[in-house]
């Protein structure tokens, strides 16, 4: 089965993300009118990939709902229906979800702005224009939701954002490891080749109805095409201290702040590999600064083994030695070669996400803000991501490999970028950053504060087209 024949029912957020449109405004709404809700809209106008692939777009709107939204309107939200249970639950519907994600502490629901009781969303707009046009676009459309029964989300006030696109808040550069999708239908997934890591994943792993890397095609919503062409968006706003980063660094490493932020990162500020770490060829990529693996570096003397690039895709095959011809396979396969510690990684390409997020608030470089007290306004990412299975995906990322203080067979270290800090039973800290620095001599860093704070956050269904006319249908 092949997507690129379904483009005219896929929303175009799924393949690309418009960084010529480089205003936003992410707008969550909540229904008190359903009926009159559902009648406005019906009349926007949600980019198709097809549009995007044709056009030279002004402007774009995607749309998205979530399980109290899609009730709201009159779907059976359940998992007899075929909705993922974590989309049904909710991102903050579970002490013990929470508790995985690192939601605890000062990223606890009870301290977002947004996401839980009154302040739960039903809908997600994401509107996209040049930054000429996106208040106008912005405004317009509250008027309109407002006129039509809806009310606008209150701690996430529909602010548009036009800081520039291309780095993140700490100052590096973003979206520069996205993966590729088979739009074509031609990937097998398994076998011998997997034994390497690759980046072109099967479609099934973005979108819903379509084989994944598994190879069969997983549950979701078959009523009145509910679920084909769907996907599950994940949105968490992250406030970032960026003033309170580079401080840290600069008191920790002096003038080598940036050397440790890099090491912290797992990349160069400007994205690239760093120094040491072979080039590679990998399918589903040709851009150098995505052309390198971590298998020769297995116990992260290159790129440090808790390093928030490499718990995000540890870009691991199938094999951790990958391929080396039929014996030596065959030896690794029954576990006569290697070492556990060395296997104690997932394969990737069960567990990626593609990001479609954007910054927020004023720019400040790093040599900015290790000599200034920092910006009044609040800095920080409008997370956003899409994936066709939460728990494997998004879930297993943020929980098994960033907040976790044992990723790969640590102790006491989370993600040095978003953990939580908070200490694991027994008052075992998780506050820790090793490292091999320049010279060669193994460091560890304890104390890290939290530099990345929750405010709020959302599980949303991303309809195919035939699928938002039959979710806006009047029943």
């Amino acid at each position: 089965m092949a997507a690129n024949n379904e483009a005219a029912d896929i929303q175009a957020l799924t393949d690309r993300g418009f960084s010529s449109l480089t205003g936003a405004c992410y707008l969550l709404l909540r229904f008190e009118n359903p009926a009159l809700a559902k009648a406005w809209l019906r009349t926007l106008d949600i980019t198709s990939l097809a549009q995007a692939r044709t056009q030279r777009l002004p402007q774009v709107c995607q749309i998205a709902f979530t399980a109290a939204g899609l009730r709201l309107l009159g779907t059976e939200v359940t998992p007899e229906a075929g909705f993922d249970p974590e989309f049904i639950d909710g991102i903050a519907g579970d002490e013990r979800r929470s508790y995985r994600l690192g939601d605890e502490g000062a990223n606890a629901p009870a301290h977002w702005h947004w996401g839980v009781g009154e302040q739960e969303p039903h809908i997600l707009l994401v509107l996209l224009a040049a930054n000429t046009a996106i208040d106008s676009l912005a405004q317009d459309t509250c008027s309109a939701a407002q006129a039509a029964g809806c009310t606008i989300v209150g701690g996430n006030t529909p602010t548009t954002t036009t800081t520039p696109l291309g780095r993140e808040p700490f100052g590096f550069a973003d979206g520069v490891s996205q993966p590729d999708y088979d739009w074509g239908g031609t990937l097998t997934p398994g076998g011998t080749r997997d034994r390497d890591y690759r980046n072109l994943l099967a479609i099934g792993e973005l979108l819903l109805g379509y084989p994944n890397e598994y190879g069969f095609i997983g549950d979701y919503p078959h009523a009145d095409v509910t679920g084909r062409n769907g996907s599950y968006l994940v949105y968490r706003q992250l406030a970032q201290d960026v003033a309170g980063f580079w401080q840290w660094l600069a008191r920790q490493a002096g003038e080598g702040a940036i050397a440790l932020a890099e090491r912290m990162v797992g990349r160069e500020l400007d994205g690239d590999p760093l120094p040491g770490l072979e080039s590679a060829s990998i399918m589903g990529t040709d851009d150098p600064r995505n052309a390198f693996l971590f298998a020769e570096d297995p116990d992260g003397h290159v790129c440090p083994i808790g390093a928030h690039i490499r718990r995000v895709n540890p870009r691991s095959g199938d094999d951790p030695q990958g391929r080396h011809g039929f014996l030596r396979d065959l030896i690794s396969t029954v576990g006569f070669s290697g070492t556990a510690i060395h296997d104690a990684v997932a394969s990737a390409r069960f567990h990626r996400l593609t990001r479609r997020g954007r910054p927020y608030g004023p720019v400040t470089v790093p040599q900015a803000a290790i000599q200034g007290p920092g910006a009044d306004q609040e800095t920080g990412l409008h997370f956003i991501c899409l994936n066709a299975n939460l728990a494997r995906q998004f879930e297993f990322v943020q929980g098994a490999w960033a907040a976790s203080a044992k990723f790969a067979g640590l102790a006491a270290e989370q993600d040095p970028l978003l953990g939580n800090r908070l200490p694991l039973a027994g008052a075992q800290p998780t506050n820790a950053f090793s490292y091999t620095d320049t010279g060669a001599c193994p460091r560890t860093i304890s104390g890290l504060p939290q530099f990345v704070t929750v405010r709020g956050g959302a599980y949303l269904f991303l309809p195919g087209l035939r699928s938002l006319a039959q979710i806006l249908a009047d029943r």
